[in-house]
């Protein structure tokens, strides 16, 4: 089993730029593709970015590209998202996800563990 916990969120203001990160347990994690999604009140869960579990292979929305950079430190068992030039449309609350190996980046029915989420509000 395992754990995921995001922390990292708040309030911040368009232009401003965030660092989310998510602290995995288990002996694991270095062979898990990681990924990064995001949800607002009455929508679906959508992409954000994934990563391989290398670290060599990763992949953005359309939405984040250029914006949002995900990395993975696997010795410390912990994935970043890194978010620069933020926009009010990236308000959501950002979850992090974890599969078991790798069958795709942007299914959420393909991650096998999830973090409770972190709240992100970019006010105008």
């Amino acid at each position: 089993q395992v754990q995921l916990v995001e922390s990292g969120g708040g309030l911040v203001q368009a232009g401003d730029s965030l660092n989310l990160s998510c602290a995995a347990s288990g002996r694991t994690f270095n062979s898990y593709t990681m990924g990064w999604f995001r949800q607002v009140l009455q929508k679906e869960r959508e992409f954000v970015a994934g990563i391989s579990y290398s670290a060599g292979r990763t992949y953005y929305a359309d939405s984040v590209k250029g914006r949002f950079t995900i990395s993975r430190d696997n010795a410390k068992n912990t994935v970043y998202l890194q978010m620069n030039s933020l926009k009010p449309e990236d308000t959501a609350v950002y979850y992090c996800a974890g599969q078991r190996g790798f069958s795709g980046y942007t299914a959420t029915r393909k991650y096998d563990y999830w973090g409770q989420g972190t709240q992100v509000t970019v006010s105008s």
